[in-house]
């Protein structure tokens, strides 16, 4: 049974938590909205597609600021505490400081599972629609590069000609067990180039000792050879790092289709295990709200408290993603990238949870 007291505080948490998010989500359509105007400006399109499109992707884009909404909805739910002398109040009441932190704790921890099982699986299906009706107006639609269960493929369009490239691998810069077949614009064949190793580091491909196939006349050839396309390994490396568009069940199957392809899942590691630490993460920044806030009085203004919550958020933010680059660049290991920044912030919480319990 939920007392009074818990219930007006998870009450108090969730409308703050509301009002907060909207606010946020406002601003993130507003600046969606200038940002897809300006890339319409010379693009013939329905006059809703710019709002269509923001309203697809601001959802996704809140979830990537949802830990600094519950560090601002703890703030701002201590302040109001506080400044109407309810927080004396339940004190008096017998509720000490580690309790009311507990019950937020565990507010923090719920809504968090049900972001990471309900919401973001609900925004990546809106961001993976963003993007496919995006690209529609892209200079880069002819382009395309994915990765399935029988290798990479890549669809490419340079000039009057179309190039089918299927590989069954590829690492540091090199494509191996290759087949290219290249289309003029009716897509009738022109000739097939197989080669066991490609260098893709540059828009100039380097294809070793290739096979080439025209008219059924097969023609080795013992040097290498060159082809212009538009790809090179950096440009492929970005197309696959847009994961923000895949739930939870499509990113552990694209994880096993890259393994298969020996392609780098360091970056999928790092997203997943952000994922399913996100709960603990908003917990962590709930407690750490509560620590400073205890540490002003009530004559503080609520400017003050704001401009707090900011500094705090663009510091973790800032760190997070220091620890992130690292792990993405393999300085350190994945697992580490993410929880080193998470267990520092924690102990810093617990401590100061301990401290301010009695005052």
């Amino acid at each position: 049974m939920i007392k009074i007291y818990q219930r007006y505080l998870i009450k108090s948490f969730l409308v703050k938590f509301l009002r907060i998010g909207i606010i946020f989500f406002s601003l993130i359509v507003i600046l969606g909205i200038l940002e897809e105007i300006s890339f319409f400006k010379n693009v013939r399109a329905l006059f809703i597609m710019p709002y269509l499109l923001t309203l697809l992707n601001a959802p996704i884009t809140l979830f990537e600021i949802f830990p600094f909404i519950f560090l601002l909805t703890t703030q701002f739910l201590f302040y109001d505490l506080k400044k109407n002398g309810e927080l004396n109040l339940l004190k008096k009441n017998g509720l000490s400081n580690f309790k009311i932190a507990k019950i937020l704790l565990f507010l923090a921890l719920s809504i968090g599972v049900f972001n990471i099982l309900v919401y973001y699986n609900v925004a990546s299906i809106l961001k993976f629609q963003y993007s496919n009706l995006k690209n529609n107006y892209s200079n880069d639609n002819k382009y395309l590069a994915m990765v399935t269960d029988s290798g990479l493929w890549i669809k490419d369009e340079l000039e009057d000609k179309i190039l089918i490239t299927k590989s069954n691998f590829i690492k540091d810069g090199f494509l191996s067990g290759n087949i290219i077949n290249e289309f003029d614009k009716n897509f009738n064949l022109l000739r097939t180039v197989q080669s066991k190793k490609i260098d893709i580091k540059n828009n100039n491909w380097i294809i070793y000792n290739p096979i080439i196939t025209t008219k059924n006349n097969n023609k080795d050839f013992d040097d290498n050879i060159e082809l212009k396309t538009n790809f090179n390994y950096n440009k492929i490396s970005n197309l696959f790092s847009n994961i923000s568009t895949l739930n939870l069940f499509k990113l552990f199957s694209l994880k096993k289709d890259y393994e298969r392809l020996g392609y780098s899942t360091t970056e999928i590691k790092i997203h997943i295990l952000k994922l399913f630490t996100y709960p603990i993460y908003y917990g962590i920044l709930t407690i750490l709200s509560i620590v400073v806030i205890f540490h002003y009085t009530k004559k503080n203004s609520l400017i003050v408290q704001v401009l707090i919550g900011i500094l705090m958020s663009v510091t973790i933010y800032y760190v997070n993603f220091i620890f992130s680059s690292l792990g993405s660049n393999g300085k350190i290991p994945p697992g580490l990238s993410i929880l080193f920044p998470m267990l520092i912030t924690g102990i810093i919480s617990i401590i100061g949870l301990i401290n301010i319990n009695e005052k």
